[in-house]
Parts: C-alpha cells; structure tokens; sequence
C-alpha cells in the first residue's frame, strides 16, 4: 500500500543517503548557516549544542563551512530523525537530530542543489518520503511516533501533530484507528485519568501544544462525548469513539483563489521568505511561523465570553490618584486610535465531516476560514520597509503572503498516552460512500452512483512535493535573471545639438535662446563702438590728439572750428574761440551760415552728402561682420 504512493524525486542522487534506521547518530555538530546562504543572528531558536553562531565577517570560518558542504553527499532525501524507543518493546519513538517547529519558528528539510544552480539549496523529501504520514519536525515533542510515522502516541496533557501535506483545494478523505482513547485508561492504570483523542483539521496557525478545536484555526471531534469544538466551544454533533474505532476525516474546500495581478499585497501571491542552515550535519529552512492574528484572538475571547457577565453592574469605585482626574492629570493625552479589524475571510462552500466506522455523522463545520493570510496594514509595510541589514546579517521577516505551505492539515490531538494509527488510502477499512457531498445533502442519487467524488488523502503526496519543486524552479530562474540581466532594447543615439529628453531638451533651448539674445546684444554694442570709432578716424585723421590740425589739413581753417564743435561729442573738446584762426563771416558766406540765428545750425555744408555716403558705406561694412 505505501509502495504505490511513493513518488520519485527530480534529481538524482548523486551518493548513497545514511539509512534512517542507523543505530550510531550523526555528528554532533554546531548548528551553522551553510554556505552560499546570508548568515543570520544567533537568535533564532534551532534546537543546536552550546555555540556560537557563525560570524560573516570571518572569512576563514565561512570558507571551510562551504568545503564542509561540499564534500557532504548531494541528497534528495533526508537522513531523517535518529529514533530512541521510550522502552524497549515498545514500537513509539522519541526522536533526535531534528529540528523540531518551536518558538514561532518552522523548519523544512532542505539539500543542495545541483552544480551550477543559482540557488545554493533546494526543497528535498524527509525519510520515509513518498506517502503521507505524520510530520517529524511539525508536531510536539510530547507526541511519540513509530518509525514509518503512521502510530501516535500521546504523553501527559493533550498535545498535538499535523501531517506532512496541506489540502489547499478539492475533496479529501482518509481515516486514523483509535487504538487506545474515549476515556480508556492504559494497561498500567497508574493514571487516574483516562486517554482521551480529538481529530479534525487545522491551519499552520494552531497551536501543537493544545487540542484541536483549541482556536479558531482548527476544528475537531472529541471521543469522550462526541461533540464538535472549534475555538474552545463544544457542540453536541455525533455519537462518542473510543479504543477500536476507526474515524474517517473529510474536508470539502473550492477552488484555490488565484492572485489578483494588479494588488502587490494580495495574500494569494506566493512568496517564501526562508533562510538556509545547517543542524547538526543536515541543512533545514528555517522561517518565521505564522502567528495567531489579533482579529482572531479577539474573537476567540468575545465568543468565550460569559452570557451572565452582561447583567452584572460595574465597578464604580476608583483608585484616589491624580492620573484618574482627568481635568488634574498629568499628560493628559488620548490614547491612540487601535487599528482598525480586518474582516475574517471565509472560503464559502467549504466544509468538513466525520464518519465513525463507515456510519457518517453530518456536517460538523461549514464556511470556513479561508488558510490565506489577512491583507497586511499600511501601517505594517511601513514598519517592515523600516527593518534593514544590520552586521552584514539577513533578518527573518514576517510573511504576509502564501509560502506554498498554507492550507488545512489533518491535525491529531493526544492526551494521556492516547495510541493512533494513521490511514492515507488508497485502500481503506471503511470507505465512504462515492460522493460523499451528496451523502451529506440527503440526495438519493449520490447513493446509485459509482463515479467518485473525493479523492484518498494519499495522493496529495505527489501534488504537494511537485508544486515545492516548481516553486524551487521558479526561484532558480528568478536567480539566472538577476544575474544574467536581458539586453535592454537599444535607445536611439541622439543627433548632435537634439537632446532625447524633451524636459532637458527645453532646458537647453531655453539657455541656446538666452545665450544668442546675450551675444546678439554684444555684438551690437561692440559694432556702435567700432563704428564712431572709424567715424572720429575719417573725419580726424589719424593723430587723435591733435584733430583741429588734421580737420585744418583737409577742410581749411575756416571751417575747422565749425566741424570740431558740431563733432564735440566724439571729441570732447572745447568749442572754437576767437583765438583758433576760425573766420566766422568768411566760413558763413562759403557754408551758408546765418550769424543772426545763434540758435540754428548749418542749413546746407559743401561736403555734408559725401559724409552721409561714407557713414552709409561704413555701416555697410560693419554690420555684417558685427551681427
């Protein structure tokens, strides 16, 4: 029966893995981060011998951990636990070498990965692999098991186990013998209470060290009295089970919800947050366990509230202190507004029922509460986008999204040194009618068909490790893409003087268009200047400083004075005296000036147009070579 739900790993083994029954224990070895894989703090609770953790800064320490791991033998399988029977004929075990979910941590066996893989570790299998059986590191310590992992038993108070698959979606079936419970004391009758046994199903959430049914994540079935509990409130449901009995577990769950592309903080998207180590000779994952959420626990505590307490008047008696005056206390500030409840999301249609030797008991729950994480809160991103690297060590953080584990498992409570036997399928002591669903509606068709509905929780094996690997799969080309990045698309080379961008591009317009207007006006100026420059040159000569000779040389005495005056603003010169040799009466018959009018200037000047042709002909030849 196990042989035909063993399902082949991937890879290969590339040496043969220590068998599982060894007598002589692994090497006790100090528990390590493995090479290949960021270091973390020294915090984490692994189960590991008196140690310090590895620090990343000692180079020499890290280089022979990787020289460790690579000589270890490449494993699919884990060598799994090493097994101490609690007497020696008996058939339970304790187990050691293993990293048992403790403390708010979870731990998942993992192997190296194969050469030239971009991830250094992978998901792998834990011996006995290929069937369903209980999980060796996701149970309490309490619980004993048999080596093939199929037989419980319990020990003192009730604690708990889950099984080594998740139901994320569809019909699934199997079945757990009581071999000792409903009360039952065992054979030494030392105890004076006798073995009790709750069975049902149960999210990653609830808690081992209590009873299904203990919270809002489980929902479970008692022996002693039959009933259906869930968040620690019993229900009258079916007929009690005891020592002999073989119950059947059944669980109804739609269609798994698939993420929504376009909200980043959907909880549906899949993302594992693990870190490699290594434990005592064999490497694990090790991630944050999901918590219990507020929302959950304060309903936990209005359901558990007394009906009665409602009536009961309140306390009016105060403390005589000057922090419960309010118009005297210190500090007197409101407290902050609590977050507000995220909304309980259930997975409608869902359901679950139970069959005690073949004979089904009803629905015992219905409509439950989806596996999936609550939304995270703005106010948590914000505190997680806070948290960084601190020494060079990768911290754990706190998963809002699907790590691929989620789901309902088969959750097996013990009290009192209860005895269990777990049954899979596919072949069953009492199978259950083949569509259960319509067993449970009353349809009298369901009855006549022979086509089956549901499916044996033992095929879910196979499912549930190749969706791991897939998921290592993707990883692994996440990785190749980060460090082999694709060839962006080439962008066109820009043009000299063009600017792709258009804002720097209107920048640069902008100072083109500022800096020409500037040098437009440069040029302007300098052209003027250099302009009455040649003008004062022609009509002076070349000796500046002495222009009433060179005018005297070329226009005459007479009208040297006349010239020097009406050009008194290039010059700067005084104007002409009686002194200068200037005939005033001679130069006006010759030049048309009228002494009479003081006030008017010359009325018609001999070389007056060929001065305007010059200056014509001047501003012709500037201009071009100015502007």
């Amino acid at each position: 029966m196990i042989a035909s739900q063993t399902s082949s790993p991937p890879h290969s083994t590339s040496a043969t893995p220590t068998p599982f029954y060894a007598d002589t224990p692994p090497p006790n070895r100090k528990r390590k981060h493995v090479p290949g894989s960021v270091l973390i703090h020294g915090s984490s609770p692994a189960p590991s011998d008196p140690g310090t953790t590895l620090q990343p800064t000692d180079n020499d320490v890290v280089a022979a951990n990787i020289q460790a791991s690579a000589s270890r033998p490449r494993l699919t399988i884990s060598r799994g636990p090493l097994f101490n029977p609690i007497a020696e004929d008996s058939e339970y075990c304790a187990t050691d070498q293993i990293a048992i979910n403790r403390l708010g941590f979870r731990y998942i066996p993992a192997g190296l990965s194969e050469p030239g893989s971009k991830i250094p570790y992978r998901t792998i299998e834990s011996r006995p692999a290929g069937y369903v059986r209980v999980s060796w590191e996701d149970r309490s310590p309490f619980v004993k098991v048999t080596r093939d992992g199929l037989g419980l038993m319990g020990e003192k108070g009730f604690r708990s186990a889950r099984c080594n698959v998740p139901v994320r979606e569809g019909k699934w079936y199997m079945e757990v013998k009581i071999d000792l419970g409903g009360g039952e004391r065992p054979s030494e009758g030392a105890r004076t209470e006798g073995a009790h046994v709750r069975l049902g199903w149960g999210r990653r959430e609830a808690l081992l060290n209590g009873p299904v049914g203990l919270d809002g994540y489980s929902y479970g079935y008692r022996d002693k009295s039959g009933e259906k509990v869930t968040q620690s409130r019993p229900r009258p449901y079916g007929r009690p089970f005891s020592s002999g009995d073989v119950v059947g577990l059944y669980i109804s769950l739609p269609p798994k919800r698939k993420p929504r592309s376009n909200d980043p903080h959907d909880p549906a998207h899949i993302r594992r947050e693990r870190i490699a180590i290594e434990f005592k000779g064999q490497e694990y994952f090790e991630s944050i366990e999901y918590a219990p959420s507020k929302e959950m626990i304060a309903l936990m505590e209005t359901s558990n509230k007394s009906k009665t307490t409602n009536s009961l008047p309140s306390s009016s008696k105060k403390s005589a202190t000057v922090k419960n005056i309010p118009d005297r206390a210190r500090n007197n500030k409101s407290a902050p507004e609590p977050a507000p409840m995220r909304p309980l999301p259930s997975l409608p249609g869902s359901h679950i029922a139970f069959f005690v030797n073949g004979e089904c008991q009803g629905v015992a729950f219905q409509d439950l509460y989806d596996y999936l994480q609550l939304r995270s809160t703005p106010q948590s991103r914000r505190n997680q986008s806070k948290r960084k690297l601190r020494d060079g060590m990768r911290e754990h953080k706190e998963n809002p999204f699907d790590d691929g584990h989620l789901g309902y498992y088969p959750f097996i409570s013990l009290f009192n040194g209860a005895r269990v036997k777990l049954n899979a399928g596919p072949d069953f002591d009492f199978p259950p009618p083949p569509d259960i669903d319509g067993h449970l509606a009353g349809d009298s068709d369901s009855a006549d068909t022979k086509t089956r509905t549901w499916r044996p929780l033992c095929e879910r094996y196979a499912e549930f490790m190749a969706e791991q690997w897939e998921l290592d799969a993707e990883e692994e080309n996440d990785a190749k893409a980060e460090s082999h990045p694709q060839p962006q698309p080439q962008q066109p080379q820009p043009q000299p003087g063009k600017v792709v961008n258009d804002e720097v591009e209107a920048k640069a317009a902008v100072r083109r268009e500022k800096k020409r207007i500037s040098e437009q006006k440069r040029r302007a100026r300098k052209a003027e200047e250099l302009k009455a420059v040649r003008a004062r040159e022609k009509l002076f000569g070349a000796d500046m400083s002495s222009p009433t000779s060179a005018l005297g040389d070329r226009f005459g005495p007479a009208a040297t004075g006349l010239i020097v005056e009406h050009f008194s603003d290039f010059v700067h010169s005084p104007a002409p005296t009686a002194g200068s040799g200037v005939d005033p009466d001679a130069f006006g018959q010759r030049s048309g000036w009228n002494s009479a009018d003081e006030g008017e200037r010359l009325t018609s000047v001999p070389h007056d147009q060929h001065m305007q042709k010059e200056e014509e002909e001047d501003e012709e030849m500037l201009l071009p070579d100015a502007i």
